[in-house]
């Protein structure tokens, strides 16, 4: 090959990147629309404080009060919000991990078990800081504005126009550090079990193609296990971005007073339908996405 036929051939490395980008913003699309229903339940049931009186009883009592008052439309309050963010971070999450994992693998494509938690905590924290924490904050805003006697916010708009208005674009990044604790652990446990499981099922050849049910079931497991790993953090996270995050000092003295008022199981409410959730939303994402990563190898050369 001449000098000047490598210097024009387009870079493979890169090309996988921005392969990444674009199949993680559809992935991300696609998911939310089918899994939405579960993070609004789960949301509800998290900001259904124990120190006051529970609206709530559980997870079937949450779905029949919001169709009794909204509808079935009222379980996909704040779905634009996430739709108009779930893009974007997908697209970051699984764009960095590429561009992580390109600068860590070895000669033959491989990651060692260091390599697969950096990687998916690289992916994590990208994604908290570009597109998680402003998209979440709207979210939950949302979701807790419904149940005021008169919501306050007619759509994504105009319920950002109001949070950035009263509070400043501050408000938009409630509970960043929380975010990124969640992101960041998030994605380190599901990437690091993934590609722990991947490698297994090939036998070390990365080359190799798995199955896309083989794929779902080990998403599944990724998402289970991140799930028990960072319930804690993702409640707290939920707190600092609900309309009475004002009464919290920081993310500290949210955990404090969440543990000082409520007990240690207030710290894993809403786990049974976060664990639906999650572990669906896991195993369609990666089979989504190894779908169209696999595509664009076979047609976009």
């Amino acid at each position: 090959m001449t000098k000047e036929s490598s210097t024009s051939s387009p870079d493979p490395v890169k090309k996988k990147a921005l392969k990444g980008i674009i199949a993680g913003g559809i992935t991300g699309g696609i998911e939310i629309c089918i899994t939405f229903p579960t993070e609004y339940v789960k949301t509800q049931l998290q900001l259904d404080e124990r120190s006051a009186k529970p609206r709530y009883t559980g997870i079937p009592d949450v779905v029949r009060q919001t169709v009794r008052s909204h509808g079935v439309s009222g379980l996909y309050r704040g779905l634009s919000v996430l739709i108009y963010g779930s893009i974007p971070k997908s697209a970051v999450r699984f764009g960095a991990f590429e561009e992580f994992k390109k600068r860590s693998v070895d000669s033959k494509g491989n990651l060692n078990a260091y390599q697969r938690l950096y990687c998916g905590l690289g992916a994590g924290v990208c994604e908290a800081i570009f597109a998680v924490t402003p998209m979440e904050t709207v979210k939950v805003k949302f979701i807790n504005d419904q149940q005021s006697t008169n919501p306050k916010y007619r759509g994504f708009l105009h319920g950002v126009r109001c949070i950035v208005r009263e509070e400043g674009i501050r408000g938009t990044y409630q509970g960043v550090t929380a975010t990124i604790m969640k992101q960041g652990s998030n994605q380190a446990i599901r990437f690091f079990v993934m590609e722990t499981l991947k490698d297994w099922y090939r036998g070390g050849d990365p080359n190799k193609s798995v199955n896309k049910l083989v794929t779902g079931c080990f998403g599944a497991v990724a998402g289970a296990v991140s799930v028990f790993g960072n319930t804690p953090i993702d409640v707290v996270k939920t707190r600092m971005q609900g309309l009475d995050a004002k009464k919290y000092k920081g993310t500290f003295d949210c955990f404090l007073q969440i543990a000082k008022h409520e007990g240690f199981r207030a710290f894993y409410k809403g786990t049974v339908p976060r664990l639906s959730r999650v572990c669906l939303d896991v195993a369609i994402t990666f089979m989504i996405y190894d779908s169209f990563m696999e595509l664009f190898e076979k047609f976009w050369k």
